[in-house]
């Protein structure tokens, strides 16, 4: 029973939404749970899963942490009241967190990249990770590992 053409692949119970190319291009090594400072106007978009993360990046200023280039789309029944689709948005975090976060940024090639959106309880909730950027070679003997394994699960369900 294979998968469709153009068919896209589930995400995990709960999630709003999921930045799968974030393990293809970086190696994942802390996840850390945010909060996020909205609008109205945006939890009712988020809700509705109009929310794209792939592009986006977390950045830490004056002790802060942003989160940059995530699209909530506009909520068409507030029409006068919506928000600004792309503005950075303000992500919550303890104290003790951001101090990590601002030391482990300063180490070279070390960046924040969010790899879920989802709903805890009424709140919406972000999942940033620590990441290494992988080298081109990185990527491919991934995907030839990811192969291999298919290969192996095909073989094991054609014999039993």
């Amino acid at each position: 029973m294979g998968k469709k053409k153009g068919a896209k692949r589930k995400a995990a119970a709960g999630d709003v939404a999921t930045n799968r190319q974030a393990s293809y291009r970086y190696n994942l090594l802390e996840r850390f749970e945010c909060g996020m400072q909205l609008q109205g106007s945006e939890v009712k978009s988020i809700r509705n899963g109009g929310v794209q993360i792939k592009d986006a990046y977390a950045t830490l200023s004056d002790e802060e942490v942003w989160l940059h280039n995530m699209h909530i789309a506009p909520y068409e029944p507030a029409s006068r009241a919506n928000h600004e689709p792309e503005r950075p948005r303000k992500l919550l975090l303890r104290r003790k967190e951001i101090e990590h976060l601002i030391g482990s940024t300063k180490e070279k090639g070390l960046t924040l990249v969010p790899t879920r959106i989802y709903f805890n309880g009424p709140r919406a909730k972000v999942e940033i990770a620590l990441a290494r950027g992988k080298a081109h070679v990185d990527k491919r003997r991934d995907l030839k590992a990811k192969d291999q394994q298919r290969e192996i699960q095909r073989a094991l369900a054609e014999r039993g």
